[in-house]
């Protein structure tokens, strides 16, 4: 009992050291949407994962902006991307996608944007429980969090491949059935066309005959 009020205490203080935000945003032709974040504390940590998936090439430019309008990271014609880097000063980041390369392909973009601090939380105290059982419980807690946020990005990687295999198939199911009815209005031309030269034939020898 007591280690079940430890473990909801630790991830009650845990709550509010990380925010994140996960969207997926359909962005249009020749648009350009930027995202904000807002950092309080200068050394946090600032996670950026994005995938496209669908549209187009699955490709989309992109570009991380801190404060003062400084250009963190970008990208061109990228598919996906996992960053992680620490806020070198305190103030409102920005993540920005731009499609304007497209000129009517409209993209899916499914991104993360994920601010933690640094420090860790401290466990209330309590009676009975001694420092070191207090240690291996946080450090279980937090090798727990990193696992669940690996297998969190297992599954949107897997996703972004299941997206863009279906779209594979479907495009190639398009491919079939358009070749399929091209080769079907050729057979139906050819038939047509042996018809024709068959009674040219035929008319041309009864007039010989008359």
């Amino acid at each position: 009992m007591k280690v079940s009020l430890l473990s909801c205490s630790l991830l009650a203080c845990l709550s509010p050291l990380v925010s994140a935000t996960a969207l997926t945003y359909k962005l249009t032709a020749n648009e350009k949407a930027c995202f904000f974040t807002n950092v309080e504390n200068k050394g946090a940590k600032i996670a950026f994962y994005f995938a496209v998936q669908a549209g187009g090439s699955f490709d989309v430019d992109y570009e991380v902006v801190g404060p003062a309008d400084k250009i963190i990271m970008d990208g061109k014609k990228e598919r996906q991307g996992d960053f992680v880097f620490t806020a070198g000063e305190t103030g409102e980041y920005r993540f920005c996608f731009n499609n304007e390369m497209s000129t009517f392909a409209e993209k899916f973009v499914d991104f993360e944007i994920a601010v933690e601090n640094e420090q860790r939380a401290s466990i209330p105290s309590k009676q009975g429980t001694s420092p070191e059982q207090t240690s291996a419980l946080e450090e279980s807690i937090f090798k727990i969090s990193g696992l669940l946020s690996t297998i969190t990005r297992n599954q949107k990687y897997f996703r972004t491949r299941e997206n863009r295999n279906f779209s594979t198939v479907r495009s190639t199911e398009r491919r079939i059935f358009n070749f399929s009815v091209m080769e079907s209005l050729m057979m139906v031309c050819m038939a047509g066309l042996q018809v024709f030269i068959v009674r040219f034939f035929f008319q041309g020898a009864r007039k010989g005959y008359v």
